[in-house]
């Protein structure tokens, strides 16, 4: 009689370590072969030879401490330039004796953002009302003064990232609505407000932003009466939100066309306005999936503003290249231009790195 083994099935056992994780990804795309493992080597001692270049340049050899150029005596970055023009970088040419007024701006726009993006503040949408509709027109008083015994001052003293974020804020706030509306009047079924959204879109997309500010620096006081004039900050805030609203407008018209028929059809059969139907379904998902293309055109407008120097005004790049226009300073361009570059890029790294918080945030295509 024959007696049957029973085989017990082992459970599968995990890969081996060197296979996985980091040590595997490199040994499948990096280590994969001689030819490829050769190349790795050169890649990896080209940028660590640039990395520690660009260290030793930057920090070892740097010069730190004192407040004219006779202390800047190594070879490395004189980052003594910085802080002795640290005050127009941030503030252009505003009155020393007032400069308490720009740092409550960067303080309260700071908290308030701050405030915005933590998704357990009480009472986040009074602080967006606030911060949309009032909070501009405090800071605005403040900055510009002339009541209440404060001095005024008038903004072509206003420069250096103090005017980068003003520009960049405003345009921001201003050009999303606009946008949204000329998005719906584009798909609209009414032919004259179909026709009068296209025609802004196109003209505005059709012309550079360097154009708009000189055009707008020019043009705008000639449509206003004799004896009135508008300052060129508020006629860069106008081109700027304008011009932006148009590119605005195709992003959020490119969601409006990706969502699916349906949705609009569900809209209709539970007999929801018009109005009802784009502010509680359409919208929020159209503007749920063009949150990567939105920020882009926020980032484009936040180094967009750089431009205004054409027309005057000194933002926190114009402050950089009229430092090393100082006499005092000469050779030093360099440690202008990182420093300008660094501010740049940590604003532009913070949006996005909030873009992305915020779209997995609320992906919601794993539920069903």
């Amino acid at each position: 009689m024959k007696v049957q083994k029973v085989h017990q099935f082992q459970p599968d056992l995990p890969p081996p370590e060197n296979t996985t994780g980091v040590i595997g990804w490199l040994k499948k795309n990096l280590f994969n072969g001689p030819i490829n493992t050769i190349v790795t080597l050169i890649l990896v001692y080209l940028a660590a030879k640039g990395i520690w270049a660009v260290v030793d340049w930057a920090f070892i050899r740097a010069d730190w401490v004192g407040t004219t150029r006779d202390a800047c005596t190594r070879d490395g970055a004189c980052w003594v330039f910085i802080k002795v023009r640290w005050e127009q970088f941030m503030y252009g040419f505003y009155p020393a004796d007032q400069l308490w007024r720009p740092r409550v701006f960067f303080t309260t726009l700071a908290i308030l953002i701050g405030l915005l993006a933590w998704e357990k503040t009480p009472g986040r949408k009074w602080i967006f009302a606030f911060f949309v509709f009032i909070y501009p027109f405090i800071m605005g008083a403040l900055l510009s003064g002339g009541f209440a015994g404060l001095p005024e001052v008038e903004t072509h003293k206003w420069g250096g990232l103090l005017i980068t974020l003003v520009i960049a804020l405003v345009g921001i706030v201003v050009s999303l609505p606009i946008g949204i509306v000329l998005a719906l009047g584009r798909r609209s079924k009414m032919p004259i407000i179909r026709t009068f959204s296209t025609i802004y879109i196109e003209v505005w997309r059709g012309v550079p932003l360097i154009t708009v500010l000189f055009m707008a620096s020019v043009m705008i006081p000639l449509f206003l009466s004799h004896g009135h004039d508008m300052n060129k900050l508020m006629r860069a805030l106008i081109g700027v939100a304008l011009f932006s609203a148009a590119y605005m407008a195709e992003v959020v018209r490119g969601g409006l066309q990706a969502i699916p028929k349906g949705q609009y059809e569900a809209a209709d059969a539970l007999g929801l306005s018009y109005w009802k139907k784009m502010g509680l379904i359409i919208l929020p998902q159209a503007l749920k999936i063009t949150i990567p293309s939105i920020v882009n055109t926020f980032l484009g407008l936040f180094k967009d503003t750089s431009l205004v120097m054409i027309i005057g005004m000194f933002d926190v790049l114009g402050v950089g290249q009229a430092a090393i226009t100082d006499p005092s300073w000469l050779g030093f361009a360099t440690e202008s231009y990182v420093f300008v570059a660094l501010v740049f890029w940590i604003f532009c790294f913070i949006m996005s790195r909030y873009s992305i918080w915020l779209e997995d945030r609320l992906n919601t295509g794993h539920k069903r």
